[in-house]
């Protein structure tokens, strides 16, 4: 029998690669005779240029950039025919963020990193988007390419209130002549009930009146960035444009094209034809839940799997919705690791957890 392996990352606790192992380790356990294809997974957050080396392999680059608060922080690039890609949450990521006021966050580091991207000469920069801390509206990415205002544009969204003229000419300039690439996990659009701030900023440390405020500031913000007209604030509404806490908007006004990040990575693993050469797709992820419909990797995946016409497994650390809910998103099962080994054992050894559940459902898998 042969099996696809495709997990994206298990946050927190297993890279998309050492899940992919892991699960491959457990279900080889049960089924010997099996051949076991890994394709690790990402979507355009944690691990995006892990996995895309591993897919392609290609020149990595190491800098060091500010994190969300400044502190010096460790980012790869990856190089490879001519194209640069560049992760997002490895400058302003919530690993990054520790007690800092997420209202200070600035997204300055990823903005080195692109700058860095581009002094490489390449013909095309691709920044993966997704899992970010900051919610500047991509003022502090901006700011490193050389945009300028009457507020300071790197110290958050706070700072950014007043603010009422912003020139990125300079910025533009750094990026002109090459082809940008904004690679989002999610559609959020920048403002209002749906935008970032009130979807996302919960859970990058904002309580419900920083998110008002901050929503305000960042309506402020594109009216300087791009205008007042309905015309000139469209890009603000684009989907994608509220990724990265804003982001994927400042992306966006330099000229970048929105891809959908597991989109980017499928084509560089090519997943479709992996998909039809496999009898069964297994993929993964830390929680299988109803927002996997939004660019998340298992979904992604099940609609593959379903175009090869080949059956797709869930493994994840906690499965949170029911068989007819996850059948409509085209998946046949799906296996929750604590639900087999309990919590305690979950957090104390990822790997070997994901493994024994892996060889529990090769049990039912493997013919």
């Amino acid at each position: 029998m042969r099996v696809l392996v495709a997990p994206d990352a298990f946050d927190g606790t297993l890279t998309a690669p050492a899940a992919a192992r892991a699960i491959a380790d457990g279900w080889l356990r049960r089924a010997p005779d099996d051949q076991v294809t890994l394709a690790p997974m990402a979507d355009g957050g944690h691990g995006f240029v892990d996995v895309l080396h591993v897919a392609l392999g290609g020149e990595l680059r190491v800098l060091t950039v500010p994190g969300p608060h400044g502190a010096p922080t460790p980012m790869t690039l990856l190089a490879h025919d001519g194209t640069v890609y560049v992760e997002s949450t490895q400058a302003c990521g919530p690993q990054l963020a520790g007690d800092g006021d997420p209202e200070r966050g600035s997204s300055r580091g990823v903005g080195e990193a692109v700058a860095a991207a581009l002094a490489m000469g390449p013909e095309r920069v691709v920044v993966g988007i997704g899992g970010c801390a900051t919610s500047d509206g991509g003022a502090g990415l901006l700011a490193a390419l050389g945009a300028t205002a009457d507020v300071p544009l790197d110290a958050g969204p706070s700072a950014l209130d007043g603010l009422t003229r912003i020139d990125a000419t300079a910025a533009a300039a750094a990026a002109r002549g090459v082809e940008l690439v904004v690679a989002t996990d999610v559609t959020t659009v920048l403002l209002g009930m749906f935008g970032t701030t009130n979807v996302h900023g919960g859970s990058r440390g904002l309580d419900e009146d920083a998110r008002q405020r901050v929503d305000r500031v960042l309506d402020g913000y594109v009216d300087a960035l791009c205008g007042r007209t309905p015309a000139e604030r469209r890009v603000a509404d684009a989907p994608g444009s509220g990724a990265g806490g804003g982001l994927g908007l400042a992306l966006m006004h330099l000229g970048a094209t929105r891809r959908s990040g597991i989109e980017v990575v499928a084509e560089a693993v090519g997943l479709r034809d992996l998909a039809g050469a496999h009898d069964v797709v297994v993929t993964g992820e830390g929680a299988y839940d109803f927002s996997s419909r939004e660019g998340k990797v298992a979904h992604a995946v099940a609609i593959v799997a379903g175009e090869a016409i080949r059956p797709c497994v869930v493994l994840a650390g906690r499965v949170l919705v029911g068989a007819r809910e996850m059948r409509a998103m085209g998946v046949e099962a799906a296996y929750a690791v604590v639900d087999l080994v309990g919590e305690e054992a979950a957090v104390r050894d990822p790997a070997a957890s994901l493994s024994t559940l892996a060889t529990r459902v090769a049990r039912t898998w493997s013919f």
